[in-house]
């Protein structure tokens, strides 16, 4: 016989964790960083000013192939980069930021509408790890749009769902066309990382907040990790820095461009089959990692352990 049953909120209280410690009503205990992760971040780590691509001259057939020996460095180098002249307006980027603020201002009582359900990772809520993170998060589905739950999309501000619906479809045709790049820097067929992908790529937004804390040493907003998808887009705040990278086993602090967008490459984007590609191995380049089945669910259980899904997926 088969059964249905509905979803379950997660019980809100009416402060947040955060709000409770600060107060002296709880401990912070849940809070601190223990083992490797322990006293990770530092404010004085020295800065890194990673590659710059500039994306009007990637689209521009007269300057497209020096840009692209740039993007081919920077993905071979680095696995990230800034994108400067992307053509989202200034203006829309402050409202995405401002609707942002705005939402994560609201008393607990408004943002509880909108909390995560048990199973579900869209809505408003933190991180499911055994260390907690000092942050708040709203997590969105965008993409494909059949698949929005607008049960989570803040109608408080009002222009909130506007504004992500307009970001969201200029930031997927940037997303299209830097993939069409990697390719192209790769000398494989243009093509060939969207068609991967397919036209029902999951594009999913997430917002965070990190209100202030008693001992900033002893915590962190988020615990190093990698991205569990295909290429994650990030703007950051205007005001408030802290966006950290590992290189050669050293961790710097990233010089952020105005205006522009922290571009990282992924471990992979969708719940499907993943392997290496057959047209990059061969005998010099023997392959590395084996077929994996539901990456998402792999790099969620290798996150909450502290661990990269993309170790786990070596043979």
């Amino acid at each position: 016989m088969a059964e249905t049953t509905s979803p379950v909120k997660l019980e809100a209280p009416t402060e947040t964790p955060q709000e409770l410690i600060i107060s002296g009503k709880e401990s912070l205990e849940n809070y601190i960083q223990k083992g490797s992760d322990a006293g990770t971040f530092d404010a004085s780590l020295p800065p890194l000013e990673i590659p710059i691509i500039d994306f009007g001259l990637l689209t521009s057939p007269s300057s497209s192939s020096q840009e692209l020996e740039k993007l081919r460095s920077a993905l071979c180098s680095w696995g990230c980069f800034q994108v400067i002249n992307h053509g989202v307006e200034p203006a829309l980027l402050n409202k995405v930021r401002e609707a942002t603020k705005q939402f994560f201002g609201l008393p607990l009582a408004e943002k509880k509408k909108y909390y995560q359900e048990d199973g579900n990772f869209d809505g408003y809520g933190n991180d499911k790890m055994q260390t907690l993170h000092w942050s708040h998060l709203l997590y969105l589905t965008v993409h494909p749009e059949d698949k929005r739950q607008l049960k989570f999309w803040p109608e408080n501000p009002e222009y909130f769902r506007e504004t992500l619906d307009e970001f969201s479809k200029q930031s997927e045709v940037i997303n299209q066309i830097l993939l069409k790049a990697f390719a192209r820097s790769l000398n494989m067929e243009e093509n060939c990382f969207l068609d991967m992908f397919g036209e029902q790529a999951l594009m999913l937004a997430r917002f965070n907040w990190y209100p202030p804390c008693p001992r900033p040493d002893l915590v962190l907003g988020v615990f190093p990790h990698t991205d569990g998808s295909g290429l994650t887009m990030l703007l950051p705040d205007k005001e408030v820095g802290g966006l950290q990278f590992l290189k050669d086993n050293q961790w710097y602090s990233v010089t952020v461009i105005p205006e522009a967008f922290v571009v990282n490459v992924g471990d992979q984007l969708e719940e499907k089959e993943i392997e290496p590609a057959n047209w990059l191995v061969n005998e010099s380049r023997p392959r590395l990692y084996k077929t994996v089945k539901n990456y998402n669910r792999l790099y969620f259980e290798q996150l909450k352990l502290g661990k990269r899904a993309i170790e786990a997926a070596l043979l």
